[in-house]
């Protein structure tokens, strides 16, 4: 099944089913993201809208692009303001669904399914003003390192979704690549003691 696919099956239950990788994505989105100030937004891998829903109480503009029509059409019922649009569109090819130029652009839960960072890094440093903001969390490699990766009840077994596995080291280097500074880097972990960071969040800047 492709990546689309799953997510569209996913979407039905992504908001609702015991997901601790979601949950601790939206609360460190939340806690790195409350300390930048930002008016727009390119919002990518939005899926239902959970991290869309706070980012709106911030921003005045905001663009959601997803791959998933399911994901998408459960983010437009939650979420319906004129200063959100979302956006069918496949981020691994030319970013031409906008020319707009943006003071953040986020990236939640989605690289892990991307073999290529480097064009997403790019796309991402050329749809940026001057002292934007690229922030990413996802998956924390030492989790993928014990075998840990999206997976959910399809109903008729556990659905495991292709991934991908990117190291820290990756994603400095790439980030750099692109043009981009490193302002803040943090890993999140489970509560109740010290195990292995289960999100690594990277916030970068445009110069």
């Amino acid at each position: 099944m492709s990546i689309e696919k799953a997510y569209d099956s996913w979407s039905s239950q992504y908001d609702t089913n015991q997901n601790k990788t979601r949950d601790l994505d939206k609360k460190v989105t939340r806690e790195i993201l409350n300390k930048v100030n930002f008016k727009t937004v390119l919002e990518l891998g939005c899926g239902t809208g959970k991290n869309t829903i706070w980012l709106q109480k911030k921003a005045e503009k905001i663009l959601g692009v997803d791959f998933s029509e399911e994901m998408l059409n459960i983010a437009k019922k939650k979420i319906k303001t004129e200063k959100t649009v979302f956006l069918k569109a496949d981020i691994t090819k030319d970013w031409d669904w906008t020319t707009d130029n943006f003071d953040l652009v986020t990236c939640n839960l989605i690289l892990e399914h991307i073999e290529n960072l480097n064009f997403i890094f790019a796309q991402a440093f050329s749809k940026l003003k001057p002292g934007g903001y690229f922030f990413i969390s996802e998956l924390h490699p030492f989790k993928q390192y014990t075998g840990s990766k999206a997976r959910f009840d399809a109903g008729e077994g556990i659905l495991e979704l292709e991934t991908y596995t990117h190291h820290i080291s990756e994603f400095l280097e790439t980030a750099s690549t692109a043009g981009f500074q490193l302002e803040k880097l943090n890993e999140g972990f489970d509560e109740g003691g010290n195990h292995t960071p289960r999100i690594l969040s990277l916030l970068f800047k445009k110069p």
